[in-house]
């Protein structure tokens, strides 16, 4: 729900102590409301059909925060740490320009006393141009998975792939979804039941109270600031920062005072590294490596950042340690921490030489190099996510079998709608089921042919899509309902790479298409479905909302696409992390392991490397142990429910933390749950006011001001290979973490044991 005081925190208190603060209406024992409490507190059941919604201003500063921030998300995307600059920096920042646009834009109207006439402005900026404004930016700052794939095969794979390729595969990747949404729009987005709780509790949807909050009249406080000040403020003092972090001073992206403290030993670096080992006491003070995978600590909830925390200290302190030091797998003869994949010698694989002309595995080339190594983080992370997948079904069907058992049933009849559907199909006209499904049925039909006439770059055959669109439509409406209700949700990346894996084994590029289109278009197809959502309850006209979805999409795809292929021919050896320059930040953590899995799961398959034929074979027994977790903290909670702490122990959310390490490191992690915790126990518990009140400008802010002064510096310095080349630019000081500790195993840099 919405945490400002003013809105909505003591609005639970007012309505039982203060009738005065309550309407007429919400007294009445016959108003209707939303059965769901977190909506009948949090969204007014009513509406101004007259306000308008898709003016001149939400085009122009839709199509500008849709574009600068898809940019800024792709820009940063290919670097060390790829910081997500979300929609709420410029969910903050349209109001002052949309304010000023209302005040010197013409008032003139055009074509006056035509069905034609039109005006650049219809008076005062309102609310329901601010969320479609924002659909536009969340649009641009959602990422775009397809993007990996074509990395992955224009960097790694040195594969011939044209721009115009890569774009149709883009485009129809991102527009996928809407096919899925629109079937299923009926039974996720209208009925009262599915609430969608994350339009409440995350820092994406943070616009149900921020749009009431800056839509009001805010004088400033005696001694204070306004929240738009404080926003300008903040930009200033995180775009000055940041040209420490990001040129001068790079090593304060992980501090390891351990490494200092012990600069000639392995066993030192490895605990203390915060970027190649398991982070002990590393902390990192750039905001860039603090929400670069986790997102914004300062969105957090301290329940689901000490779920965070425990599933870390779990993982990093206790599992990889141990497999580490029993030597499971051959550990000792890799890097405690690398997402780099080896050969048992301990050397890394040369990938290529067991890849024939035909960009299919050479077995005879197979056979000569040897099976595919991992690192311990590496393995034990894959396992982490089996076990994440089976605990999030179990957990949910533990804690909210029942509920949502009932809520579908609600759901699924025409009589349990609420208010909100009731006004909205009042006063709009509704989206047409024929626009979904044309959308859905050209786009199958033009990723067949798509991928049939591009099949020498591409590989996936046409039952391949066929194969991924049913995956996907499988999946939407169970995970849809899951979500809507329960905020949780197993990702199908590993389940999308397991079925082509086996079916379609030895195509790595076909692997990783069939990975887009089956989990990409299922999560774009959650994705629109919770913004239908959000403009359910801010009574956002249905046409109006689908049109800024497929534009902000298009658009969003576009740009990202035309900024990576610039940086990818522009930036020398980007992410070739042997021919970099030290320091240089542009090694691809994410495309790695994009392309890493293609590896694992295409080109050599998960028979040769999780199954029968796989020396990780048992590391598919995570799976039980993932659902056996949250079935014990289930009894934990029956066998005390008094003891209202353990139900906050969420198994799925403790595992999905780890689901981006690698390429996440442990400083990331570090640094998050620090800031976390301050943030969410200590500010939220002993400063609620202020809190509540620039918390989370603070964090667009921060987002925002470090973006920009990146950007300005890769202009002004990195495109002219202006560097610097002092201690201050190393790393983190543990030059031998990534060391092995096996007998005889040699590393250039290493000692040798």
């Amino acid at each position: 729900m919405c945490n400002d005081p003013e809105i909505n925190a003591p609005l639970i208190k007012r309505r039982h102590h203060n009738n005065d603060a309550i309407s007429e209406a919400e007294k009445s024992p016959a108003a209707e409301n939303s059965p769901i409490e977190q909506v009948a507190l949090t969204v007014p059941v009513s509406d101004d059909p007259s306000l308008p919604s898709f003016t001149f201003r939400t085009w122009i500063l839709g199509t500008l925060a849709c574009v600068l921030l898809s940019f800024l998300n792709q820009f940063f995307g290919f670097r060390r740490e790829p910081l997500s600059v979300t929609a709420i920096s410029a969910q903050i920042a349209v109001v002052p320009a949309g304010h000023l646009m209302a005040a010197a834009v013409t008032r003139r109207v055009f074509m006056k006393g035509t069905k034609w006439e039109f005006t650049l402005n219809p008076g005062k900026f309102n609310v329901k141009e601010h969320v479609l404004i924002t659909i536009f930016a969340s649009s641009g700052a959602a990422s775009v998975y397809a993007i990996y794939f074509v990395s992955a095969v224009k960097l790694f794979y040195r594969k011939d792939l044209t721009i115009l390729t890569a774009l149709l595969v883009v485009i129809t990747s991102q527009v996928l979804g809407f096919g899925w949404a629109g079937i299923f729009r009926k039974y996720l987005v209208e009925p009262a039941a599915m609430w969608w709780p994350q339009n409440f509790f995350s820092g994406l949807a943070l616009q149900l109270c921020y749009f009431r909050a800056l839509h009001e009249k805010e004088e400033r406080r005696k001694g204070g600031l306004t929240r738009n000040q404080f926003f300008l403020i903040a930009f200033l003092c995180s775009f000055a920062y940041y040209v420490f972090p990001g040129y001068l001073f790079p090593s304060l992206t992980s501090i390891s005072w351990i490494c200092w403290m012990f600069p000639t030993s392995v066993i030192a670096h490895q605990l203390g590294s915060g970027l190649h080992g398991l982070g002990v006491g590393a902390i990192g003070f750039d905001w860039s490596s603090i929400c670069s995978y986790l997102g914004s600590p300062l969105a957090s909830p301290w329940f689901a950042t000490a779920n965070v925390a425990a599933g870390f200290a779990i993982f990093i302190y206790a599992i990889v340690p141990i497999a580490y030091s029993t030597n499971l797998y051959n550990a000792r003869r890799f890097p405690i921490f690398s997402d780099e994949l080896f050969m048992s010698n301990g050397q890394k694989y040369n990938i290529s030489a067991i890849i024939d002309s035909n960009f299919h595995l050479d077995m005879e080339a197979y056979e000569r190099e040897g099976p595919l190594y991992l690192s311990t983080m590496f393995a034990m992370s894959y396992g982490i996510g089996f076990a994440c997948i089976s605990a999030t079904l179990v957990h949910v069907s533990l804690f909210h079998g029942s509920e949502i058992l009932r809520l579908s049933k609600s759901a699924f009849q025409e009589n349990k709608i609420d208010i909100h559907t009731k006004i909205m199909r009042k006063n709009y006209k509704q989206v047409p089921e024929w626009w979904f499904l044309c959308i859905l049925l050209f786009n199958i039909v033009a990723t067949i042919f798509i991928c049939e006439y591009f099949n020498n770059e591409l590989q996936l055959p046409w039952w391949g899509v066929v194969l991924a669109c049913v995956v996907a439509m499988s999946f939407t409406l169970p995970i849809g309902v899951i979500r809507a209700t329960t905020n949780q949700a197993p990702a199908l990346n590993i389940i999308t790479e397991y079925i082509i894996g086996y079916v379609y084994p030895g195509y790595p590029v076909a692997n990783m298409l069939f990975k887009v289109y089956g989990d990409v278009s299922m999560q774009q197809a959650v994705f629109f479905l919770q913004d239908f959502k959000l403009g359910h309850y801010m009574k956002i006209p249905p046409r109006e909302m689908f049109l800024a979805q497929v534009v902000g999409t298009l658009m969003s795809g576009v740009v990202h696409l035309l900024t990576s292929w610039w940086l990818m021919n522009t930036v020398p050896n980007i992410c070739e992390r042997a021919l970099l320059p030290a320091g240089s930040p542009w090694t691809c953590p994410g495309d790695h392991v994009f392309y890493d899995a293609s590896v694992i799961w295409g080109l050599i398959g998960p028979r040769r490397t999780f199954g029968d034929l796989g020396h990780y074979s048992a590391i598919n027994w995570f799976f039980l142990a993932g659902a056996i977790a949250p079935f014990l903290v289930w009894l934990a909670h029956k066998a005390l429910p008094q003891k209202q702490w353990i139900r906050l122990i969420t198994v799925p959310v403790l595992l999905g933390a780890l689901s981006d390490m690698p390429p996440a490191t442990a400083v990331n992690y570090t640094s998050w749950v620090i800031v976390g915790f301050v943030s969410g126990f200590v500010v939220y518990r002993y400063y609620r006011g202020w809190w509540s009140r620039h918390n989370y400008v603070l964090s667009g802010a921060l987002d925002a001001g470090l973006a920009f002064m990146g950007v300005l510096l890769y202009l002004c310095l990195g495109m002219e290979h202006i560097s610097l080349n002092w201690w201050g630019t190393d790393s983190d000081g543990c030059p031998l973490a990534s060391c092995p500790t096996a007998p005889g195993v040699e590393s250039v840099g290493c000692p040798l044991y």
